[in-house]
């Protein structure tokens, strides 16, 4: 019987187990991979930190560039309307529920309330594709309707975990447009909270009283979105004060 030509490799030709030759590749290449679209990419394509359902998430969208030069700012009734409208896609996903939200001039703040992560995933993946579809339908370019996604590529999330933070969070989604100054707009400076947020719906307003929630006019159509489930968005944040209609929110950081 004949016998197989022996293969000889030199040692240093072999990988750091011995058992097969090394990759000719040198290891990985700068800029690698796929490069961020836009001047402001999504977050990057890192894997995402696993949650429990008890955690809220707290989700930052950003605009593309080219839909907020075309709109000037998201904050406009259309846009709402727009962003309204997917909130109702994706109430039918209970696996992953809007709770808050507010538009600001170039992005979108939601907090969600989530089974878990692929429950976040196809929950944002549906409130994405409905809002784009109709804020596409808005705009027009070179005679035509607008086509393609309309949020950056990737949106950022955040894991909400301690009490002090759910408070922080509440805050900071719906008084987000006193930090942005948008309160000092002519038309603004006689609102309480902001309409173009979940504010008229939140319950924890030092402000309210003893009243449930605050009025609004018949035309006013609040945003269609879930009561809060998980213990830090109903109860736990309660535990640092009420939340000020007036407070202007700082920067997000850990508690």
């Amino acid at each position: 019987m004949a016998r197989g030509r022996k293969r000889h490799l030199q040692l240093g030709l072999l990988n750091h187990h011995g058992t097969k030759p090394r990759s000719r590749r040198g290891g990985k290449r700068p800029g690698a991979g796929r490069p961020p679209k836009g001047e402001r990419a999504g977050s990057p394509h890192k894997r995402r930190k696993a949650f429990k359902a008890s955690n809220p998430i707290h989700v930052v969208l950003r605009a593309c560039p080219e839909v907020v030069q075309a709109l000037a700012t998201l904050r406009v009734a259309a846009v709402y309307r727009a962003v309204r409208a997917a909130t109702i896609v994706m109430g039918t996903h209970e696996d992953a529920r809007i709770v808050h939200l507010s538009i600001q001039r170039t992005h979108v703040h939601l907090l969600v309330e989530a089974n878990d992560r692929l429950a976040l995933a196809r929950g944002m993946k549906a409130f994405q594709i409905s809002a784009a579809k109709q804020i596409n339908r808005l705009l027009v370019v070179e005679g035509k309707r607008r086509r393609g996604q309309v949020f950056a590529d990737r949106y950022h999330a955040e894991v909400v975990t301690s009490p002090r933070y759910a408070r922080h969070v509440l805050s900071y989604v719906m008084n987000n447009w006193r930090k942005h100054r948008e309160d000092r707009e002519a038309v603004a400076q006689g609102w309480r909270v902001d309409p173009y947020s979940t504010a008229v719906l939140f319950d924890g307003w030092r402000e309210l009283g003893d009243r449930q929630r605050w009025t609004w006019r018949e035309t006013y159509q609040p945003m269609a979105v879930w009561a809060a489930r998980t213990w830090l968005l109903t109860e736990g944040w309660r535990r640092h004060g009420l939340i000020g209609c007036d407070e202007v929110p700082r920067r997000l950081a850990r508690a």
